[in-house]
């Protein structure tokens, strides 16, 4: 698959970023080192270029069948403003994708991007029109997704636009305990550090007409600015400071930039899902419940793979996504077998890292559900060796 450029990556070269590929993106995976980056969004800020998320947009009078249809959560529960996370799941409930979904101002329609923030009424309730959504799959995901919602539409005959805008957006995600005074700093009016977790609004960031969600996958406080691609980088220099693209009244840079290295172990140390990783319908089908997201499954919707989870839940799960802690030497890798500690395979990991916070080696993965409680003795299989491990429910951090 041929590379897939953020809009900043230029800016990112500049700045002398080492790049990875991710989901047929080359993004940052660093600017100065994964433990600096990580650092900085655990105890201050840090800023994220997370364009590599796909944005799809549906509107329509069918637009909310359409969405409830293809998302297992509830987007009839949604005014405009506000957002939900949700599973991406086929017939027999095993997820494809893990998405936020956000309800628009009603009356804009789909395909217009990122441009159609421009002069809206910052009152979201004021809008008229038919029901909005901009919904994010992850990387390398939005051309499957949007295939899926027209190829569903067409089949159930609704009457829905969908548009995929990936390339009209550009993301970042300004995330840490100084989060809130970075986005006010670059936000003229005060509606945005007054979101609460999972609101969004329209705001002008660093003059850029934007939308401003309290949203993220850190843990810690944090926004995620998404705006059109072409002013992304007057955002971006707004909260690191790159005088190059900055105007001339840009206020003074208070962010880390932080590649997706420090997102990975943020995201680890919280027991957040990375879609194809922890999950993959190919190489690790897994349905919500076995993920432990079974708060995004709403029954009472008309999913798409709902009566297989309806089937599921009453008869519960064999084997459920948990944390480990090794207690000895070693680092856990995705892949790596779990055993009970006496060579009987029991599991086996999906990610694992050294935690920068903790200092300690921490892993997830998919164990027997007869140990899947916290406290759990088993072992993780390092290059040959039983390492002892404790099991966890996620968060490995107090937040």
């Amino acid at each position: 698959m041929t590379d897939r450029l953020p809009p900043l990556h230029e800016v990112h070269e500049a700045r002398g970023a080492k790049f990875t590929d991710f989901g047929g993106w080359q993004m940052p995976v660093e600017f100065d080192s994964i433990r600096e980056e990580h650092t900085a969004v655990r105890e201050s800020v840090g800023v994220f270029d997370v364009s590599h998320m796909g944005e799809i947009e549906v509107s329509g009078p069918d637009a909310t069948t359409l969405m409830n249809r293809l998302t297992t959560n509830d987007v009839d529960a949604l005014d405009p403003g506000d957002s939900q996370y949700a599973a991406i799941t086929n017939d027999e409930g095993v997820m494809l994708d893990d998405t936020v979904v956000y309800r628009l101002p009603d009356g804009i329609e789909a395909g217009a991007g990122a441009g159609a923030l421009a002069g809206l009424d910052r009152d979201l309730d004021a809008g008229d029109g038919d029901p909005a959504y901009l919904f994010v799959p992850n990387a390398g995901h939005d051309g499957q997704m949007t295939d899926r919602w027209t190829d569903y539409r067409a089949e159930a005959g609704l009457d829905a636009t969908v548009a995929n805008v990936t390339d009209d957006w550009a993301m970042l995600a300004v995330q840490g305990p100084d989060a809130a005074d970075a986005v006010d700093d670059a936000t003229p009016a005060d509606r945005v550090v007054g979101l609460s977790k999972f609101e969004a609004t329209v705001a002008a960031v660093a003059g850029v007409d934007a939308w401003v969600a309290r949203t993220g996958y850190t843990g810690e406080d944090g926004f995620e600015v998404m705006c059109p691609t072409e002013s992304v980088e007057n955002v971006w220099a707004a909260f690191v400071g790159d005088p190059a693209s900055a105007p001339a009244d840009s206020v003074e840079a208070t962010a880390q930039p932080c590649g997706l290295g420090a997102r990975d172990t943020l995201r680890t140390e919280m027991g957040y899902l990375l879609s194809g990783q922890d999950f993959d319908p190919d190489e690790e089908p897994r349905t919500p419940y076995e993920a432990r997201i079974g708060f995004v499954v709403k029954l009472d919707t008309e999913f798409v793979g709902r009566d297989a989870l309806e089937r599921q839940k009453e008869e519960g799960v064999e084997e459920r996504f948990v944390g480990v802690r090794l207690l000895d030497r070693g680092v856990p890798r995705s892949g790596y077998a779990v055993t009970d500690g006496d060579l009987t395979r029991i599991g086996q990991l999906t990610s694992g890292t050294m935690s920068p916070t903790l200092d300690q080696p921490v892993g997830l993965g998919y164990l027997r559900e007869r140990y899947a409680e916290p406290g759990t003795g088993v072992s993780v299989v390092v290059r040959g060796d039983e390492k002892r491990a404790e099991v966890v429910i996620p968060p490995f951090l107090d937040r």
